[in-house]
Protein backbone atom coordinates (compact mmCIF):
# COMPACT_ATOMS: atom_id res chain seq x y z
CA UNK A 1 0.00 0.00 0.00
CA UNK A 2 1.43 3.35 -1.00
CA UNK A 3 1.45 6.57 0.98
CA UNK A 4 -1.90 8.35 1.07
CA UNK A 5 -1.72 12.11 1.60
CA UNK A 6 -4.63 14.03 3.05
CA UNK A 7 -5.07 17.58 4.26
CA UNK A 8 -5.52 18.53 7.89
CA UNK A 9 -7.85 21.34 8.93
CA UNK A 10 -4.88 23.70 8.76
CA UNK A 11 -4.19 22.66 5.19
CA UNK A 12 -0.94 20.82 5.95
CA UNK A 13 -0.31 17.52 4.20
CA UNK A 14 -0.61 14.48 6.45
CA UNK A 15 0.77 11.16 5.23
CA UNK A 16 -0.40 7.69 6.14
CA UNK A 17 1.85 6.01 8.70
CA UNK A 18 2.11 2.62 7.05
CA UNK A 19 3.61 -0.53 8.55
CA UNK A 20 3.43 -2.14 5.11
CA UNK A 21 5.47 0.62 3.55
CA UNK A 22 8.10 0.21 6.28
CA UNK A 23 8.26 -3.55 5.74
CA UNK A 24 8.54 -3.13 1.97
CA UNK A 25 11.41 -0.67 2.34
CA UNK A 26 13.15 -2.88 4.89
CA UNK A 27 12.93 -5.98 2.70
CA UNK A 28 14.12 -4.09 -0.38
CA UNK A 29 16.99 -2.12 1.13
CA UNK A 30 18.03 -4.31 4.08
CA UNK A 31 17.06 -7.88 3.18
CA UNK A 32 19.25 -9.34 5.93
CA UNK A 33 17.12 -7.59 8.55
CA UNK A 34 14.13 -9.83 7.83
CA UNK A 35 13.28 -13.48 7.28
CA UNK A 36 9.98 -14.98 6.12
CA UNK A 37 8.65 -18.27 7.48
CA UNK A 38 6.24 -19.89 5.01
CA UNK A 39 5.41 -22.96 7.12
CA UNK A 40 2.15 -22.56 9.09
CA UNK A 41 2.70 -21.89 12.82
CA UNK A 42 0.41 -22.12 15.83
CA UNK A 43 1.20 -19.09 18.04
CA UNK A 44 -0.84 -20.40 20.97
CA UNK A 45 1.29 -23.55 21.21
CA UNK A 46 4.70 -21.86 21.65
CA UNK A 47 5.61 -22.47 17.99
CA UNK A 48 6.41 -18.81 17.35
CA UNK A 49 8.50 -18.26 20.47
CA UNK A 50 10.36 -21.56 19.92
CA UNK A 51 11.56 -20.25 16.54
CA UNK A 52 12.55 -16.92 18.11
CA UNK A 53 14.46 -18.65 20.93
CA UNK A 54 16.36 -20.85 18.48
CA UNK A 55 17.41 -17.72 16.58
CA UNK A 56 18.37 -16.01 19.83
CA UNK A 57 20.56 -18.95 20.82
CA UNK A 58 22.42 -18.48 17.53
CA UNK A 59 22.87 -14.77 18.22
CA UNK A 60 20.49 -13.88 15.37
CA UNK A 61 17.78 -11.23 15.82
CA UNK A 62 16.03 -10.62 12.49
CA UNK A 63 12.48 -9.40 12.11
CA UNK A 64 10.52 -12.62 11.55
CA UNK A 65 7.49 -12.59 9.28
CA UNK A 66 5.34 -15.68 9.88
CA UNK A 67 3.31 -15.75 6.67
CA UNK A 68 0.80 -18.44 7.70
CA UNK A 69 -0.75 -18.73 11.14
CA UNK A 70 -3.32 -20.86 12.92
CA UNK A 71 -6.07 -19.80 15.29
CA UNK A 72 -6.97 -21.23 18.65
CA UNK A 73 -9.43 -23.62 16.99
CA UNK A 74 -6.61 -25.05 14.87
CA UNK A 75 -7.93 -23.39 11.70
CA UNK A 76 -5.81 -21.63 9.09
CA UNK A 77 -5.92 -17.85 9.35
CA UNK A 78 -5.36 -15.14 6.75
CA UNK A 79 -3.36 -12.98 9.18
CA UNK A 80 0.45 -13.05 9.11
CA UNK A 81 2.36 -12.32 12.32
CA UNK A 82 5.43 -10.15 12.86
CA UNK A 83 7.90 -10.96 15.62
CA UNK A 84 11.22 -9.52 16.79
CA UNK A 85 10.50 -6.17 15.13
CA UNK A 86 12.48 -4.24 17.75
CA UNK A 87 15.17 -6.81 18.55
CA UNK A 88 17.98 -4.63 17.17
CA UNK A 89 18.45 -0.90 17.52
CA UNK A 90 19.33 -0.59 13.85
CA UNK A 91 15.74 -1.37 12.83
CA UNK A 92 14.46 1.10 15.40
CA UNK A 93 16.68 3.76 13.85
CA UNK A 94 15.28 2.94 10.40
CA UNK A 95 11.73 3.12 11.77
CA UNK A 96 12.40 6.69 12.91
CA UNK A 97 13.81 7.66 9.52
CA UNK A 98 17.46 7.58 10.58
CA UNK A 99 20.34 5.68 9.04
CA UNK A 100 21.05 2.15 10.21
CA UNK A 101 24.41 3.18 11.64
CA UNK A 102 22.75 5.87 13.79
CA UNK A 103 21.40 3.25 16.18
CA UNK A 104 23.45 4.16 19.26
CA UNK A 105 23.87 7.58 20.80
CA UNK A 106 22.41 9.34 17.75
CA UNK A 107 19.12 7.46 18.09
CA UNK A 108 18.76 8.34 21.77
CA UNK A 109 19.56 12.01 21.17
CA UNK A 110 17.15 12.23 18.24
CA UNK A 111 14.40 10.68 20.35
CA UNK A 112 15.15 13.25 23.05
CA UNK A 113 14.95 16.07 20.50
CA UNK A 114 11.61 14.88 19.10
CA UNK A 115 10.13 14.59 22.60
CA UNK A 116 10.39 18.36 22.82
CA UNK A 117 8.35 18.86 19.62
CA UNK A 118 4.97 17.10 19.96
CA UNK A 119 2.65 17.25 16.94
CA UNK A 120 -1.12 17.41 17.52
CA UNK A 121 -3.05 14.70 15.63
CA UNK A 122 -5.56 15.27 12.84
CA UNK A 123 -8.93 13.61 12.42
CA UNK A 124 -10.03 11.90 9.21
CA UNK A 125 -13.29 10.34 8.09
CA UNK A 126 -13.89 6.59 8.57
CA UNK A 127 -14.08 6.09 4.81
CA UNK A 128 -10.45 7.24 4.56
CA UNK A 129 -9.13 5.12 7.44
CA UNK A 130 -7.33 1.88 6.47
CA UNK A 131 -8.09 0.36 9.88
CA UNK A 132 -11.82 0.50 9.01
CA UNK A 133 -11.56 -1.77 5.98
CA UNK A 134 -13.08 -4.64 8.01
CA UNK A 135 -15.36 -3.98 10.99
CA UNK A 136 -17.00 -6.44 13.38
CA UNK A 137 -19.15 -5.43 16.35
CA UNK A 138 -20.67 -6.99 19.42
CA UNK A 139 -21.43 -10.70 19.23
CA UNK A 140 -19.73 -10.94 15.83
CA UNK A 141 -16.33 -10.34 17.48
CA UNK A 142 -14.22 -13.43 18.07
CA UNK A 143 -10.61 -13.15 19.21
CA UNK A 144 -10.05 -16.76 18.13
CA UNK A 145 -9.99 -15.49 14.54
CA UNK A 146 -6.56 -13.94 15.12
CA UNK A 147 -3.06 -15.26 15.91
CA UNK A 148 -2.55 -14.55 19.62
CA UNK A 149 0.79 -15.67 21.03
CA UNK A 150 1.49 -17.77 24.09
CA UNK A 151 5.06 -16.86 24.94
CA UNK A 152 6.53 -18.88 27.81
CA UNK A 153 6.05 -22.22 29.51
CA UNK A 154 4.10 -21.04 32.58
CA UNK A 155 2.04 -18.35 30.85
CA UNK A 156 -1.60 -18.82 31.80
CA UNK A 157 -2.73 -18.42 28.20
CA UNK A 158 -2.16 -16.50 24.98
CA UNK A 159 -1.64 -12.76 25.42
CA UNK A 160 -1.99 -9.63 23.34
CA UNK A 161 0.97 -7.66 24.69
CA UNK A 162 0.65 -4.43 22.71
CA UNK A 163 -0.79 -0.97 23.54
CA UNK A 164 -4.20 -0.12 25.01
CA UNK A 165 -5.32 3.50 24.55
CA UNK A 166 -7.36 5.24 27.26
CA UNK A 167 -8.78 8.75 27.53
CA UNK A 168 -9.01 10.72 30.77
CA UNK A 169 -12.73 11.20 31.51
CA UNK A 170 -12.37 14.78 32.76
CA UNK A 171 -9.27 16.29 31.19
CA UNK A 172 -9.60 14.63 27.79
CA UNK A 173 -5.99 13.63 27.14
CA UNK A 174 -5.09 10.20 25.75
CA UNK A 175 -2.65 7.83 27.43
CA UNK A 176 -1.03 4.84 25.73
CA UNK A 177 1.07 2.11 27.33
CA UNK A 178 2.20 -1.44 26.75
CA UNK A 179 -0.13 -3.50 28.94
CA UNK A 180 -0.58 -7.24 28.76
CA UNK A 181 -4.08 -8.54 28.05
CA UNK A 182 -4.82 -12.23 28.62
CA UNK A 183 -7.15 -14.16 26.32
CA UNK A 184 -10.09 -15.37 28.41
CA UNK A 185 -12.73 -15.98 25.78
CA UNK A 186 -13.91 -14.92 22.31
CA UNK A 187 -14.94 -11.50 23.66
CA UNK A 188 -13.10 -11.29 26.97
CA UNK A 189 -9.59 -10.27 28.03
CA UNK A 190 -7.92 -9.86 31.41
CA UNK A 191 -5.72 -6.78 31.82
CA UNK A 192 -2.80 -6.08 34.16
CA UNK A 193 -2.06 -2.46 35.06
CA UNK A 194 0.75 -1.34 37.33
CA UNK A 195 -0.17 1.73 39.44
CA UNK A 196 0.82 4.18 36.74
CA UNK A 197 -0.98 6.34 34.17
CA UNK A 198 -3.56 4.02 32.62
CA UNK A 199 -4.39 2.67 36.06
CA UNK A 200 -5.11 6.22 37.23
CA UNK A 201 -7.53 6.71 34.33
CA UNK A 202 -9.24 3.39 35.06
CA UNK A 203 -9.69 4.42 38.71
CA UNK A 204 -11.42 7.62 37.62
CA UNK A 205 -14.03 5.67 35.66
CA UNK A 206 -14.46 2.93 38.25
CA UNK A 207 -14.98 5.45 41.06
CA UNK A 208 -18.07 6.57 39.11
CA UNK A 209 -19.11 2.95 38.49
CA UNK A 210 -18.57 3.48 34.76
CA UNK A 211 -16.86 1.13 32.29
CA UNK A 212 -13.47 2.37 31.04
CA UNK A 213 -13.24 2.69 27.24
CA UNK A 214 -10.09 1.02 25.92
CA UNK A 215 -8.78 0.55 22.37
CA UNK A 216 -5.91 -1.92 21.98
CA UNK A 217 -3.67 -1.01 19.05
CA UNK A 218 -2.63 -4.54 18.10
CA UNK A 219 -0.42 -3.59 15.15
CA UNK A 220 0.97 -0.36 13.71
CA UNK A 221 4.16 1.20 12.34
CA UNK A 222 7.20 0.57 14.63
CA UNK A 223 7.67 4.30 15.25
CA UNK A 224 4.18 4.43 16.75
CA UNK A 225 5.21 1.93 19.43
CA UNK A 226 8.53 3.67 20.10
CA UNK A 227 6.49 6.80 20.75
CA UNK A 228 3.94 4.94 22.84
CA UNK A 229 6.64 4.00 25.36
CA UNK A 230 7.47 7.61 26.19
CA UNK A 231 7.65 8.46 29.89
CA UNK A 232 6.30 11.99 29.69
CA UNK A 233 4.36 13.43 32.61
CA UNK A 234 0.82 12.25 33.27
CA UNK A 235 -1.51 14.65 31.50
CA UNK A 236 0.46 15.05 28.28
CA UNK A 237 -1.50 13.79 25.31
CA UNK A 238 0.25 10.68 23.98
CA UNK A 239 -1.19 11.07 20.49
CA UNK A 240 0.69 14.38 20.20
CA UNK A 241 3.86 12.93 21.74
CA UNK A 242 3.80 9.98 19.34
CA UNK A 243 3.29 12.37 16.44
CA UNK A 244 6.48 14.15 17.46
CA UNK A 245 8.39 10.86 17.61
CA UNK A 246 7.14 9.62 14.22
CA UNK A 247 7.79 13.04 12.69
CA UNK A 248 4.23 13.55 11.43
CA UNK A 249 0.80 14.08 13.01
CA UNK A 250 -1.08 10.88 13.77
CA UNK A 251 -4.25 10.42 11.76
CA UNK A 252 -7.16 9.58 14.05
CA UNK A 253 -10.66 8.33 13.34
CA UNK A 254 -13.85 7.90 15.36
CA UNK A 255 -14.08 4.57 17.17
CA UNK A 256 -16.85 2.09 16.44
CA UNK A 257 -17.99 1.83 20.05
CA UNK A 258 -17.89 5.46 21.23
CA UNK A 259 -17.79 7.47 18.00
CA UNK A 260 -16.15 10.89 18.21
CA UNK A 261 -15.86 10.61 21.99
CA UNK A 262 -12.90 8.23 21.65
CA UNK A 263 -10.58 8.57 18.64
CA UNK A 264 -8.30 5.75 17.51
CA UNK A 265 -5.27 5.54 15.14
CA UNK A 266 -6.62 5.43 11.60
CA UNK A 267 -3.51 3.82 10.09
CA UNK A 268 -3.20 0.88 12.47
CA UNK A 269 -3.37 -2.66 11.13
CA UNK A 270 -5.83 -3.74 13.83
CA UNK A 271 -7.63 -2.27 16.84
CA UNK A 272 -9.61 -4.17 19.48
CA UNK A 273 -12.15 -1.93 21.21
CA UNK A 274 -13.63 -2.81 24.57
CA UNK A 275 -14.68 -1.73 28.02
CA UNK A 276 -12.97 -2.48 31.32
CA UNK A 277 -15.87 -3.49 33.51
CA UNK A 278 -16.15 -1.64 36.85
CA UNK A 279 -15.75 -3.64 40.04
CA UNK A 280 -15.19 -6.92 38.19
CA UNK A 281 -12.02 -8.93 38.76
CA UNK A 282 -10.72 -12.33 37.69
CA UNK A 283 -7.52 -14.29 38.11
CA UNK A 284 -4.80 -13.21 35.64
CA UNK A 285 -1.25 -14.51 34.99
CA UNK A 286 1.37 -15.88 35.59
CA UNK A 287 3.01 -14.24 32.61
CA UNK A 288 6.68 -14.05 31.59
CA UNK A 289 7.52 -10.35 31.92
CA UNK A 290 10.19 -7.92 30.70
CA UNK A 291 12.28 -8.75 33.76
CA UNK A 292 12.95 -12.24 32.42
CA UNK A 293 10.88 -13.65 35.31
CA UNK A 294 7.22 -14.56 35.62
CA UNK A 295 4.86 -11.98 37.01
CA UNK A 296 2.76 -13.61 39.73
CA UNK A 297 -0.88 -14.57 39.48
CA UNK A 298 -3.17 -11.84 40.76
CA UNK A 299 -6.80 -10.76 40.58
CA UNK A 300 -7.14 -8.17 37.81
CA UNK A 301 -9.81 -6.24 35.82
CA UNK A 302 -11.61 -7.67 32.80
CA UNK A 303 -12.21 -6.22 29.32
CA UNK A 304 -15.40 -6.96 27.37
CA UNK A 305 -14.65 -6.66 23.65
CA UNK A 306 -17.15 -4.46 21.80
CA UNK A 307 -15.65 -4.12 18.30
CA UNK A 308 -12.66 -5.20 16.19
CA UNK A 309 -11.52 -3.19 13.17
CA UNK A 310 -8.63 -4.00 10.86
CA UNK A 311 -7.15 -3.73 7.40
CA UNK A 312 -7.84 -6.50 4.95
CA UNK A 313 -5.44 -9.37 5.70
CA UNK A 314 -3.99 -7.33 8.53
CA UNK A 315 -0.36 -7.91 9.50
CA UNK A 316 -0.39 -8.43 13.25
CA UNK A 317 2.40 -8.00 15.78
CA UNK A 318 3.49 -9.05 19.22
CA UNK A 319 6.50 -8.18 21.37
CA UNK A 320 8.74 -11.09 22.42
CA UNK A 321 8.49 -10.06 26.04
CA UNK A 322 11.45 -10.78 28.33
CA UNK A 323 13.88 -10.77 25.39
CA UNK A 324 15.76 -8.22 23.24
CA UNK A 325 12.63 -7.33 21.28
CA UNK A 326 11.01 -6.11 24.49
CA UNK A 327 14.12 -4.63 26.12
CA UNK A 328 15.29 -2.45 23.24
CA UNK A 329 11.79 -1.17 22.55
CA UNK A 330 11.49 -0.13 26.19
CA UNK A 331 14.98 1.29 26.56
CA UNK A 332 15.18 3.81 23.72
CA UNK A 333 12.27 6.06 24.84
CA UNK A 334 13.56 6.17 28.41
CA UNK A 335 17.03 7.16 27.21
CA UNK A 336 15.55 10.17 25.46
CA UNK A 337 13.40 11.22 28.41
CA UNK A 338 16.20 10.86 30.96
CA UNK A 339 18.60 12.81 28.72
CA UNK A 340 16.15 15.73 28.49
CA UNK A 341 15.61 15.76 32.26
CA UNK A 342 19.33 15.72 33.07
CA UNK A 343 20.08 18.36 30.43
CA UNK A 344 18.05 20.90 32.39
CA UNK A 345 20.18 20.29 35.49
CA UNK A 346 23.57 19.19 34.14
CA UNK A 347 23.90 20.81 30.68
CA UNK A 348 27.12 18.93 29.94
CA UNK A 349 25.36 15.54 29.76
CA UNK A 350 26.49 13.72 26.61
CA UNK A 351 24.38 10.56 26.43
CA UNK A 352 22.19 8.14 28.40
CA UNK A 353 21.87 4.41 27.83
CA UNK A 354 19.65 1.73 29.37
CA UNK A 355 21.49 -1.47 28.42
CA UNK A 356 20.24 -4.98 27.79
CA UNK A 357 21.97 -6.10 30.98
CA UNK A 358 19.18 -4.35 32.91
CA UNK A 359 16.33 -5.45 30.62
CA UNK A 360 16.32 -1.94 29.14
CA UNK A 361 14.84 -0.66 32.43
CA UNK A 362 16.85 -1.30 35.60
CA UNK A 363 20.44 -0.26 34.72
CA UNK A 364 21.35 3.18 33.41
CA UNK A 365 24.67 4.55 32.15
CA UNK A 366 25.08 8.33 31.98
CA UNK A 367 27.95 10.15 30.32
CA UNK A 368 28.71 13.74 31.40
CA UNK A 369 31.50 16.21 30.79
CA UNK A 370 31.92 16.91 34.50
CA UNK A 371 33.06 20.41 35.36
CA UNK A 372 32.49 20.70 39.11
CA UNK A 373 32.17 18.22 41.99
CA UNK A 374 28.62 17.05 42.71
CA UNK A 375 27.34 17.05 39.13
CA UNK A 376 27.46 13.27 39.08
CA UNK A 377 24.91 12.92 41.85
CA UNK A 378 22.73 15.65 40.38
CA UNK A 379 22.55 13.76 37.09
CA UNK A 380 21.81 10.44 38.79
CA UNK A 381 19.11 11.84 41.06
CA UNK A 382 17.40 13.44 38.07
CA UNK A 383 17.39 10.07 36.28
CA UNK A 384 16.00 8.25 39.32
CA UNK A 385 13.19 10.79 39.50
CA UNK A 386 12.34 10.62 35.81
CA UNK A 387 12.06 6.82 35.45
CA UNK A 388 11.08 4.79 38.48
CA UNK A 389 12.18 1.54 36.82
CA UNK A 390 15.84 2.55 37.14
CA UNK A 391 17.62 0.88 40.08
CA UNK A 392 21.34 1.11 39.28
CA UNK A 393 23.11 4.09 37.74
CA UNK A 394 26.73 4.38 36.67
CA UNK A 395 27.88 7.88 35.72
CA UNK A 396 30.98 8.08 33.51
CA UNK A 397 33.09 10.79 31.91
CA UNK A 398 32.60 12.10 28.39
CA UNK A 399 35.50 9.99 27.08
CA UNK A 400 33.57 6.81 27.95
CA UNK A 401 30.93 5.51 25.52
CA UNK A 402 27.88 4.53 27.61
CA UNK A 403 26.78 2.26 24.76
CA UNK A 404 29.92 0.17 25.22
CA UNK A 405 29.52 -1.82 28.41
CA UNK A 406 33.18 -2.82 28.41
CA UNK A 407 34.17 0.84 28.56
CA UNK A 408 31.66 1.51 31.35
CA UNK A 409 33.08 -1.38 33.39
CA UNK A 410 36.59 -0.14 32.62
CA UNK A 411 35.64 3.20 34.19
CA UNK A 412 34.22 1.45 37.25
CA UNK A 413 37.38 -0.66 37.58
CA UNK A 414 39.89 2.18 37.19
CA UNK A 415 38.18 5.36 38.41
CA UNK A 416 36.36 4.32 41.57
CA UNK A 417 37.00 3.50 45.21
CA UNK A 418 33.85 2.02 46.67
CA UNK A 419 34.01 3.97 49.94
CA UNK A 420 33.84 7.22 47.96
CA UNK A 421 32.06 6.30 44.74
CA UNK A 422 29.04 4.27 45.88
CA UNK A 423 25.79 5.62 47.31
CA UNK A 424 22.67 3.65 48.19
CA UNK A 425 19.22 5.17 48.53
CA UNK A 426 17.08 2.79 50.56
CA UNK A 427 13.36 2.10 50.66
CA UNK A 428 12.18 3.73 47.43
CA UNK A 429 8.94 2.76 45.66
CA UNK A 430 9.74 -0.15 43.37
CA UNK A 431 8.23 -1.58 40.22
CA UNK A 432 5.53 -4.18 40.79
CA UNK A 433 7.23 -6.63 38.41
CA UNK A 434 10.71 -6.46 39.99
CA UNK A 435 11.18 -9.91 41.59
CA UNK A 436 13.87 -8.60 43.98
CA UNK A 437 11.81 -5.93 45.72
CA UNK A 438 10.68 -6.28 49.31
CA UNK A 439 7.24 -7.50 50.35
CA UNK A 440 6.09 -3.92 50.92
CA UNK A 441 6.98 -3.00 47.29
CA UNK A 442 10.14 -1.09 48.19
CA UNK A 443 13.50 -1.19 46.48
CA UNK A 444 16.99 0.29 46.88
CA UNK A 445 18.73 2.55 44.36
CA UNK A 446 22.46 2.24 43.64
CA UNK A 447 24.66 5.06 42.32
CA UNK A 448 28.25 4.52 41.20
CA UNK A 449 30.30 7.60 40.37
CA UNK A 450 32.81 6.32 37.85
CA UNK A 451 34.04 9.77 36.83
CA UNK A 452 37.51 11.21 37.36
CA UNK A 453 37.93 13.90 40.01
CA UNK A 454 38.04 17.49 38.80
CA UNK A 455 39.98 18.92 41.75
CA UNK A 456 43.17 16.85 41.44
CA UNK A 457 45.28 15.27 38.69
CA UNK A 458 44.31 11.82 37.39
CA UNK A 459 46.23 9.36 35.20
CA UNK A 460 45.78 9.78 31.43
CA UNK A 461 44.45 6.97 29.24
CA UNK A 462 46.73 5.31 26.71
CA UNK A 463 46.12 6.33 23.10
CA UNK A 464 47.65 5.70 19.70
CA UNK A 465 48.47 9.15 18.23
CA UNK A 466 45.68 10.51 16.06
CA UNK A 467 48.21 11.58 13.42
CA UNK A 468 49.50 8.02 13.19
CA UNK A 469 45.98 6.65 12.75
CA UNK A 470 45.38 9.13 9.96
CA UNK A 471 48.71 8.45 8.23
CA UNK A 472 48.95 4.68 8.49
CA UNK A 473 45.64 3.41 7.11
CA UNK A 474 44.67 -0.24 7.62
CA UNK A 475 43.87 -0.79 3.94
CA UNK A 476 47.53 -0.16 3.11
CA UNK A 477 48.55 -3.16 5.19
CA UNK A 478 45.72 -5.72 5.06
CA UNK A 479 43.84 -6.91 1.97
CA UNK A 480 40.14 -5.94 2.15
CA UNK A 481 38.93 -9.48 1.36
CA UNK A 482 41.10 -10.91 4.09
CA UNK A 483 39.84 -8.22 6.46
CA UNK A 484 36.20 -9.05 5.70
CA UNK A 485 36.85 -12.72 6.44
CA UNK A 486 38.19 -12.06 9.93
CA UNK A 487 35.75 -12.64 12.84
CA UNK A 488 34.26 -9.53 14.45
CA UNK A 489 34.08 -9.24 18.22
CA UNK A 490 33.02 -5.60 18.60
CA UNK A 491 29.33 -6.50 18.95
CA UNK A 492 30.10 -8.45 22.10
CA UNK A 493 31.36 -5.23 23.71
CA UNK A 494 28.25 -3.21 22.95
CA UNK A 495 25.56 -3.05 25.58
CA UNK A 496 22.63 -2.42 23.28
Amino acid sequence: MGTTVLKSKSGAAVAELSLREFLGSLEKNYPNEMIRVSQPVDPAKFEVTAVLKHLEDLGKFPLVWFEKTKGMRGDDLSFPLLSNVYACRERCALAMGLKREQSGMELSLEYARRLESPLPPVRIEPSQAPVKEVVTRGEECDLRDFPIVRHHEMDSGPYIDMTPVMKHPKEGFYNIAFLRTMYKGPRKLGIHMSPRHNWQIFRQYESQNRPTPVAIVVSHHPAFYLGALNVEAFGKDDYAVIGGITGQPLRLVASETWGEEILVPADAEMIVEGEILPNEREVEAPFGEFTGYYGPQRVRPVIRVTAITHRRQAILQHAFVGHRDNWILGGIPKEGAVFNTIKGIVPTVKAVHLPLSGSGRFNCYISIDKKVPGETKQAALAAFGQVDFIKNIIVVDADIDPFNEQEVMFAVATRTQAREAVDIIKNVKGNTLDPSQSDDMLTDKLLIDATMPVNRPFAARVRVPAQALQKFRLENYVDSKRLDALPTFLDSRRSV
